[in-house]
This record gives structure tokens, sequence and C-alpha cells, in this order.
């Protein structure tokens, strides 16, 4: 093993490649669906803990600002104690939390453990992507993202449909016990299979920190809180956003004058990397937004209940598992640049499709175009974790991997953040609009085909006209936003081929699959 780097030769560990792919996978998929499995028992957490929805939102806030502000610090941490205890530290910690906050008796005692297991698994998503980029040759690089990335991109998907049926058939605290057995065997299987690296012990840039953690902490909870509080007519909203702005000017000089910076900025002196950050910044929106919409579509304008609303999601699970293995199976033959095209294609087409819905859409319709997007994710978001890293020392994937997991969650705050937004405000202008025709003039208002409990002539038939209009124009508001994420996938297209493709991969790719 080259203990520098952590990489254990073929002669020695060639056997364990499976087991520690298995082992990290586990691991990520604990940390990765925990973000969306909480999401569905919000109501039932609500009511057990008599919280108003204000506060009952920061269950997942908290998770998320905790990870964000711990994520750029893992570089330092895996130099300093090792890659292999990090984790398992990481995994045992986030595995105590979750008990935990299955135990947690009230909204502050719930918050607190929360922070603490989002903090404590922050770790675990770069180390696990660092450790295989170690293990596996480069020529299998694409094989070892396939395989981890259904994995992580399984996690978002059936997160809903489990935690909703924990949450009914269990109670809410079991969505946080099912980590338990879960993680023992994921920290087995680390201990047992996963080499440890050299430390490398350097200090710590505290103000690089400090400034970075408040400005994200800020940032996120500006995206949080924006709609509540209508954006910046608010005040609150307006010193969180110059809070977040100010600590992001301080972290960046720290990071470019610091003799040991939190992170080397000088990564992005990387083509592949650079624009590697980019796409993955906007396959955080393009995937969490669209996770984000599906539900509040079938719940509040189909009337779906939470349990079938969540199985009607799974075909996109399985879209996204197909195109991952054919991605895993191919990507060593085949240029990631035209995978990663096709992949935008379909989802712009998804978008597309979904800006067709209706209150009247079948199920079938839904789910077949759920597979069409799940495979176009598929196809992006493996080529995304090899080009990234291709052209990268392996000293830097630790670090690099980091900055890489945070920029991937930032763009699914904003994602989330601008399309709700968008929602709501497409809503009331659609309803004002829409408002504009009902009128006693307007003859279509009597025509005899429309319900007759349409009536401008008292209380109820005005109730009923208005619960109408407002599904009317939530339908529209939905349409347009699925628009938006439409023209935002094939504008992406053409920023593709900006990565670089090293010449002796292509050369190697043919015995790729030999090795």
């Amino acid at each position: 093993m080259d203990s520098a780097l952590g990489v254990i030769s073929p002669s020695g560990f060639k056997l364990r490649r499976g087991w520690v792919l298995a082992a990290v996978m586990l691991a990520s998929l604990m940390q990765v669906i925990d973000v969306t499995i909480a999401a569905t028992a919000i109501p039932n957490m609500q009511g057990n803990l008599s919280a108003s929805p204000d506060q009952i939102s920061w269950v997942l806030t908290s998770y998320i600002i905790s990870t964000a502000i711990m994520t750029p610090a893992v570089g330092w941490l895996s130099a300093r104690i090792g890659r292999r205890r990090l984790f398992m530290i990481s995994l045992a910690g986030f595995t105590v939390a979750s008990l935990a906050c299955g135990q947690a008796s009230s909204l502050e005692e719930l918050v607190m453990w929360r922070l603490f297991q989002g903090a404590l698994g922050a770790p675990m998503m770069p180390l696990s992507q660092a450790i295989l980029l170690d293990v596996f040759p480069r020529q299998r690089h694409g094989f070892a993202m396939g395989i981890w990335s259904v994995g992580l991109m399984i996690g978002p998907i059936i997160g809903p449909a489990l935690g909703g049926y924990i949450t009914e058939v269990y109670g809410w605290p079991w969505i946080f016990y099912i980590n338990l057995p879960l993680g023992v065997v994921a920290l087995l299987g680390i201990r047992a299979f996963v080499p440890e690296s050299e430390r490398q012990p350097r200090p710590f840039d505290f103000l690089s920190f400090s400034a970075l953690g408040l400005g994200v902490g800020s940032f996120q909870v500006m995206l949080d809180r924006g709609e509540l509080l209508d954006w910046f007519s608010s005040l609150e909203i307006m010193v969180e956003a110059g809070i977040a702005a100010a600590c992001f000017y301080v972290f960046i000089v720290s990071a470019l004058t610091a003799k040991h910076p939190l992170v080397d900025l000088r990564l992005f002196r990387d083509r592949n990397f650079a624009v590697g950050i980019w796409f993955v910044f906007m396959f955080g929106l393009l995937l969490l937004t669209g996770i984000a919409l599906m539900p509040l579509f079938l719940q509040n304008l189909l009337d779906y209940p939470v349990i079938v609303s969540g199985n009607v999601l799974v075909p996109r699970g399985f879209g996204a598992m197909a195109a991952m293995v054919v991605t895993a199976r191919f990507l060593d033959r085949i240029d990631g640049r035209w995978l990663m095209g096709i992949g935008l294609i379909l989802l712009a087409y998804a978008m597309w499709a979904h800006s067709h819905f209706t209150a009247d859409v079948s199920v079938f319709t839904i789910s077949w175009v759920g597979v069409v997007q799940g495979f176009g994710l598929g196809l992006v978001f493996v080529p995304i974790n090899t080009l990234t890293f291709v052209t990268l020392s392996p000293e830097h994937r630790t670090e690099a991997a980091g900055m890489f997991n945070l920029v991937r969650n930032a763009g699914a705050s904003i994602g989330v953040s601008i399309v709700i937004g968008q929602l709501i405000r497409n809503t009331q202008i659609s309803h004002e609009e829409l408002v504009g025709y009902i009128t006693p003039f307007n003859e279509m208002i009597r025509a005899p085909f429309l319900p007759e409990v349409w009536r401008l002539s008292d209380v109820a038939g005005l109730l009923a006209l208005n619960n109408e209009i407002t599904r009317q124009a939530s339908t529209i508001a939905f349409q347009n936003d699925f628009k938006l994420l439409m023209f935002l996938a094939l504008l992406n297209i053409p920023i593709l081929f900006f990565f670089r493709l090293p010449k002796k991969d292509l050369k190697t790719t043919n015995t790729a699959t030999a090795e």
C-alpha cells in the first residue's frame, strides 16, 4: 500500500475492492436518505411535538446547515486523524445521534440532535468518494462511481416513500431508528476493508472555517426563511444576506493568503474540477427541485395520500438505477461527455412532459415520465463524478470531494428556494389573471356544460369557483417551474465540452474492463 495515499496495491487488495464499495455505499446511502426521509414525517412531528410550521422546519434546516458547515473541514480532518478513522468516528457518531433523535421528547431536543447528526455525518459522502477513487484504478473509476452513485441517487428518491410508510405504520421515531442496524453493519465493513491513509497534520485555518461556517449558515437560513418573510422586504433576510456576503469575502481572502488554507482554491485551476463544480451545482438544482415539486403536485393538486404519492415516484428510482448500471458498464469505453449530453436531453424532455401535466394526468403517465427523468439523472451524475476528479492529483481528492459535495448541496438549496418561490408567486399572479374573467358579463360563466355549483349568486358558489380557480392557477405555476428546469437543462449542454478527457485515458479505455 502507498501509505501516503491510502491506496492498496492490486496484489494485496484487489479481491476486497467490492467489499470496500459495498461498505462505503451503505454509509453514503444512510447519510443521503436521511435528508429526505424526515421530510415526510414533518406533519406527524409537528403534532406530536406541538410545534408551529415555522418551528418544525428547523428539524430539516438544522441538519442541512450543520452538514454544510462541517463539509469543508473534511480534508483537514482526514489529514489530521486518517481517512478510515475519521470515517468510523463519523459513522458511529451519526448512528448514535440517530438513536438520540428518535428518543427526543421536545422540539428543542430533536433540533439539537439533528445538528449533531448533520455535523457528524458530513464527512461520509466526500470520504466515500475519495476512498473509491483511490482504491480503484483510474480506468475503473467509471465503474466504481456508477455503482456508488446508485445509492446516492436512490436515497432521495425512495426517501419520501420509505418515510411515509414507516411514519404511518410505526411512528416518526422509527425513521431514525432504522439507521441503527445499517450503521453497525457499515461500521464493521469500514473497519474491516477500508485502508487507512497516512496522517499529514497541518495547522487549522480557523478564520476560514469560521467565516465559511457562518456564511453558509446565514445563507441557508436566508433561503429557508426568505419566502416566509417576503425576501428582501424583510430586515432579517437583508441582515442574513449581508452576513453571508461578508463571510464569503473573508473566506476567499483568507483562503488565498493563508499558508495552510482550509480549502485550497488553487484546485479551481484544474479545468475539469472547475467545470465539474458548475455541473454538480446544476445537478443538485435539477435533482432536488424535481423531487421537491412532484410530491407537492401530487398531494396538493391530485389529492394523493402521502404513501401513494411516494409510491408513484418510485419508477423514477428504477430509471436512475438502470442508467447508472449502464453508465458504470460503459463509461470506461465511451466519452462521458456524450453520456451527459444524452442525459441532459432526457431531463429536458421529462421537464417538458411535466410542464404539460394537469389535474387529470394519469398514474401511468407520471410513472413513465419519471423513468425517463431518472434515466437522464443517472446518465448525468456518474460522468460528473468521474470527469471532475480525473485530472486531479490523488492527494487533493478528499479536499476536492468536500467542496464538490458542499456545492451540490448548495445547488439543491438554492434550486428549491427558487422554484418554491416562483411557484407561490406564479400561483398568485395566475389566480389574479383568472379572476379577471369571472364577471356576470362573461357568457362562458353561464355555459350549460359547467358545474351548477359554480354560481355567482351565493357564497357557496363563489367558494367553489374560487377553489377551482386556485387549482388551475397552481397548475399553471407548476407548469412554469418545470419549463424553467427544462431550459436550464438545455442551456448546460454546450458547457459539457469544456471537460477535458486525458489522452492516456482514451487509449486505455479498451483495456479497462479486463483490469
